[in-house]
């Protein structure tokens, strides 16, 4: 039988809880923060819920347009803001007291990221027989610091960061720049993802191959307690596969 993907020509990667942990970072990274930097007189798992509150209504002001062009630039100033605005709801006015939880976070959360144990075997695997790209959402410095901690910028022929294209997944013209970067059309690239929303939905509209990657870790830190990754929504796309772990994709390529 002839391998599911054996007509790919090259293969798009998500970066964040795709080929690294970025969850399990960022949850270490607020608890180091809060740790070191928090309210007196409030747990962990209030600080955490304040927060938390405080994130999703943060990210829907992103799409202001002044916001944006910051945050394309830059996450710091989003960062700063989270902080404040969690110790006002926690009863602290203090802005420098925020720039600290900030600037602890930031620096706790890059310590702890790490790529996913299979990351680099697979992309060695794939690098002299695929072009690689990354496509990847998030301010410009956040995700070049990442690219750089983790050590994989050297494998990908294109890598489109939203805060550099100025335009993020799931929008069809960043999936454009990443087909014309590789001098493609969609049912020639396989797109490699842990977001549903972000990265499995939009290919499978725009017509790639796509690999769901499912991995108990993917819950945010914003998210309840007890919750479990995303699901797929009902009447939705079906991608082509599911798999928890990378090294299942080469099998799937016809590779070894």
């Amino acid at each position: 039988m002839a391998p599911l993907f054996g007509n790919v020509r090259a293969i798009v990667f998500d970066l964040d809880d795709t080929l690294c942990g970025y969850w399990d970072a960022a949850k270490a990274g607020l608890r180091s923060a809060f740790t070191a930097h928090g309210v007196p007189g409030h747990s962990h798992d209030s600080h955490i819920a304040t927060w938390a509150k405080v994130f999703e209504d943060i990210n829907r002001s992103l799409n202001d347009p002044e916001v944006y062009a910051t945050y394309c630039r830059t996450g710091q100033p989003t960062r700063e803001r989270q902080m404040h605005e969690t110790l006002r709801a926690l009863g602290v006015d203090d802005l420098n007291h925020a720039r600290r939880l900030a600037d602890t976070y930031r620096a706790e959360r890059n310590a702890a990221l790490q790529l996913f144990p299979e990351a680099l075997e697979v992309l060695d695997a794939l690098l002299p027989l695929y072009p690689l790209a990354m496509l990847t959402n998030g301010p410009a410095d956040i995700q070049r610091e990442e690219i750089k901690q983790v050590g994989v910028g050297h494998y990908f022929t294109f890598i489109g960061i939203q805060g550099e294209l100025r335009i993020g997944k799931p929008a069809r013209a960043a999936y454009a720049r990443v087909e014309a970067a590789l001098e493609l059309s969609p049912p020639d690239i396989l797109m490699v993802g842990n977001s549903y929303s972000a990265d499995i939905k939009p290919a499978i509209e725009y017509g790639y191959r796509t690999a769901w990657v499912r991995r108990p870790s993917d819950v945010p830190p914003s998210a309840a307690v007890d919750a479990r990754p995303f699901s797929q929504p009902a009447d939705s796309p079906i991608p082509d596969v599911e798999i928890s772990d990378l090294r299942e994709l080469p099998p799937l390529l016809g590779i070894g």
